[in-house]
């Protein structure tokens, strides 16, 4: 069964950090472009982070650059996403998607057709 597993969530206090895994089975990431998205209460759901299927092309949401990290371990077939100096508006249940050798970071949302259940990230105090 081909699924996307997010994890890495939890409750850390302003400034901290996490760092969310989006791992597969059943199928190989590196025909993917992956994108991390986040959805908070009575919130539209926002494209945080993104890399392309050959991981020449990482993008960030003005909100989360110079804080936030994507990579790629192919060999794991994961792709991460480094969190760090956390705020309390960061707090969402986190995403990550793939889009089929999608070259283009950011790809249309309609493009990444494969999504996790999601993993929440809270940051209060």
């Amino acid at each position: 069964q081909e699924q996307l597993v997010e994890s890495g969530g939890g409750l850390v206090q302003p400034g901290g950090s996490l760092r969310l895994s989006c791992v597969a089975s059943g199928f190989t990431l590196e025909n993917y472009g992956i994108g991390w998205f986040r959805q908070a209460p009575g919130k539209e759901r926002e494209g945080v982070s993104c890399i392309n299927v050959n991981d020449m092309s990482r993008s960030y949401a003005d909100s989360v650059k110079g804080r936030f990290t994507i990579s790629r371990d192919s060999a794991k077939n994961t792709v991460y996403l480094q969190l760090n100096n956390l705020k309390p508006e960061d707090s969402a249940v986190y995403y990550c998607a793939t889009a089929y050798l999608t070259i283009a970071c950011p790809a249309p949302t309609s493009d990444y057709d494969r999504w996790g259940q999601g993993t929440q990230v809270t940051v209060a105090s």
